[in-house]
């Protein structure tokens, strides 16, 4: 835990989980860019940000060394981040679990509880500039798919610091 002045910090009031296949380029991408737009709106130590996969091919592996290199161009770090699976209780533990896709929002709901009231979500339900529901996989794809997820994400973590000052501002 850490501490301020002797006093521990205050735990997080929102946990966020990102969510794709195999959790090493879609998802830990959408976590790092949160985190880093969290923290350049003051919000960091208010929301809890994390990725997994909703299969197991990758877990413990760093992401995938191009979603690394060109998230970097935009200062974004995903160097830390190590794939996980998705675990039933991630749907207690977080108040919004958003999908990268059609396929993996199905995945979320066969595995999570069906009367859970943290219902997983699209995460490009938050972006105000795409006119796509589903951020594609690029994992088979060149450089250009990597910059086109790198928009998609942008423009929707944009949109989810929005939603998320408004919780947090509602809240108070």
């Amino acid at each position: 835990m850490k501490r301020w002045f002797g006093k521990p910090a205050p735990a997080p009031e929102i946990a966020v989980l990102m969510v794709c296949m195999g959790n090493i380029c879609r998802s830990p991408t959408a976590e790092a860019m949160l985190r880093a737009k969290l923290a350049a709106a003051g919000l960091a130590a208010r929301v809890h940000v994390d990725s997994a996969g909703t299969h197991g091919y990758h877990v413990g592996d760093p992401p995938d060394a191009r979603a690394q290199r060109h998230a970097r161009t935009r200062g974004v770090d995903l160097s830390a981040l190590r794939a996980r699976r998705v675990v039933e209780g991630d749907f207690d533990r977080f108040d919004l679990v958003l999908a990268m896709d059609e396929d993996n929002l199905a995945e979320l709901q066969r595995l999570g509880p069906a009367d859970h009231p943290n219902r997983p979500r699209l995460l490009l339900e938050f972006a105000s500039r795409a006119a796509a529901r589903e951020v594609p996989d690029p994992y088979f794809g060149g450089p250009e798919g990597f910059e086109h997820v790198l928009d998609l994400i942008e423009d929707a973590c944009d949109g989810l610091v929005d939603h998320l000052r408004g919780r947090l501002e509602g809240a108070a």
